[in-house]
C-alpha cells in the first residue's frame, strides 16, 4: 500500500507537518498539576496556621501537596507513572532541601543528564539502547534486500547501525541522534565505517523518503505522529520497524520476536 493511498500525500513532500511533531504541552501540564496542588494546600494551610499563630508543619504540608497532586493527576487521567511521580515529588523535594546540598550540584547533575537524556526532555523519548540480539534480528529481517538504505531514528550510540554497517558493506546506514554524549560515542564508533553516515539532528526534521528501511526505538508517545510521518514520506515498498512500541490502532504486517532477556518484539510495517 502506498503513502498516497493512505494520506493523500506523495513521498515527494518531505517537509514535516506541524501535526506530526509531538506536542510539548504534556510537560507543562505536569508542572501545572504540581503548582495547582501546592497552591491548593498552601492556600488552606497558611491562613489556618497563621490565625493560630503556629509555624507551618512543612513535612506534613509536603506530603499533602504530593497527595493532592496525585489526586489531580488521577482525576485528569494522567498515565500511572505520572501519578506516582506527582505523589513523591513534593515530599522528596522537601527531604532533599533538608540536606543543605549546594544548588550548584543540582545544576551540574541536570546538565549531565541533559547531555545524555535530551530526547526525554524535548520529545518524551528516553534513552533505550538496542542490544546485539536486536541488531542480529534486523540483519535477518533485511537479508533479502540488496544495496538498501537504512535509517535509525534516535540511534543512541550506534548499537544498531554500526554492526549492520560492518556486516553489509554494500548497503548504506544512517544514524540520527541529538543527545550530545550519545552522539559523540556513536560518532567515534562509526568513524571507521565508510558506509555509515552518523548525523546530529532532529528525527522530525529528517526526510524519510530516501530510505528503504527505517528503524526506531523510541517510546509509545511519539508513535502515532511518527507513523503519520512515515506514511507521508516513505516510498512504497519500504519498511518501517519499531522496537517494542507498536503503532496504536494499526496492525503490523509482521511481528518478529527477539531472543533476548526482555523478549523484544519488532513491529514491522510495509508501506
Amino acid at each position: 500500500m502506498s503513502a498516497t493511498d493512505q494520506t493523500g500525500a506523495t513521498p515527494e513532500s518531505p517537509e514535516p507537518n506541524p501535526e506530526q511533531v509531538p506536542n510539548l504541552r504534556p510537560h507543562f501540564r505536569q508542572l501545572a498539576i504540581q503548582f495547582a496542588a501546592a497552591i491548593l494546600v498552601l492556600s488552606l494551610a497558611w491562613p489556618y496556621y497563621g490565625m493560630r499563630n503556629e509555624a507551618m508543619p512543612w513535612p506534613e504540608s509536603a506530603f499533602a501537596v504530593g497527595l493532592a497532586a496525585a489526586l489531580i493527576a488521577v482525576l485528569t487521567r494522567q498515565p500511572w507513572w505520572w501519578c506516582a511521580i506527582h505523589a513523591v515529588f513534593a515530599p522528596l523535594a522537601w527531604a532533599v532541601a533538608g540536606l543543605a546540598i549546594d544548588p550548584g550540584w543540582f545544576l551540574l547533575a541536570f546538565g549531565l543528564l541533559l547531555l545524555v537524556y535530551r530526547g526525554a526532555l524535548d520529545g518524551q523519548v528516553p534513552l533505550y539502547l538496542s542490544n546485539t540480539q536486536t541488531a542480529a534480528a534486523l540483519a535477518e529481517l533485511t537479508a533479502d534486500r540488496t544495496s538498501f538504505r537504512f535509517l535509525d531514528l534516535g540511534a543512541g550510540i550506534g548499537s544498531v547501525v554500526c554492526p549492520l554497517a560492518g556486516a553489509r558493506p554494500e548497503c548504506r546506514f544512517t544514524g540520527v541522534e541529538n543527545a550530545p554524549v550519545t552522539w559523540a560515542v556513536g560518532r567515534l564508533r562509526s568513524a571507521g565505517l565508510s558506509n555509515c553516515d552518523w548525523r546530529w539532528g532532529d528525527i522530525w526534521q529528517t526526510d524519510l523518503s530516501g530510505f528503504d528501511v527505517v528503524y526506531a526505538f523510541l517510546s509509545p508517545v511519539p508513535m502515532p505522529a511518527l507513523w503519520q510521518k512515515a506514511r507521508a514520506e516513505m516510498r512504497p515498498g519500504s519498511l518501517f520497524v519499531s522496537n517494542s512500541f507498536a503503532v496504536p490502532e494499526v496492525e503490523a504486517d509482521e511481528v518478529c520476536g527477539v531472543e533476548d532477556r526482555r523478549q523484544t518484539r519488532l513491529y514491522c510495517y510495509r508501506l
